[in-house]
């Protein structure tokens, strides 16, 4: 295990407490080895389906108890996934689940803040915008130059 991959645990579970899908869908769309499609368009659609689910005015708050446990379990079991392939051990689970809490509640904070100073969608389309870049980082591996 690696300061890297505790890291990569770390901002997967930022981007998890954002769109609780991508905690899980961002492991499976980059993994190494090529997914079956099926597993790969269910990840595609949890996500396409949380981002539209996201905008919509009757969607309820992500700091509501349900929520938060299935983002900080998102974050947990796609932190679990990337350490089972770069080396195992707890602490980026650890990393993954206290990650997505704070990215639960720093995710809130921001979207108040800024639905004051723009239309929420907007303020929704930047915050995708970053937690895909995120879970994109998170599920890179990186590769040992020669």
């Amino acid at each position: 295990m690696t300061a890297s991959l505790v890291l990569r645990a770390a901002l997967l579970g930022t981007a998890a407490g954002g769109r609780s899908s991508l905690g899980l869908a961002a492991p499976a769309l980059t993994a190494p080895s090529r997914l079956p499609w099926p597993v790969r368009l269910a990840a595609v659609a949890a996500v396409v389906g949380e981002v539209v689910a996201d905008k919509l005015p009757g969607t309820p708050s992500r700091t509501v108890a349900p929520s938060v446990a299935s983002r900080l379990a998102s974050g947990a079991g796609g932190s679990a996934l990337l350490a089972r392939r770069g080396g195992g051990g707890v602490l980026p689970v650890l990393a993954g689940a206290a990650a997505a809490a704070a990215g639960t509640l720093g995710g809130a904070r921001w979207r108040g803040w800024a639905a004051q100073r723009v239309p929420d969608w907007q303020a929704a389309l930047v915050e995708d915008v970053v937690v895909l870049a995120l879970a994109a980082l998170a599920g890179r591996e990186r590769t040992a130059r020669p």
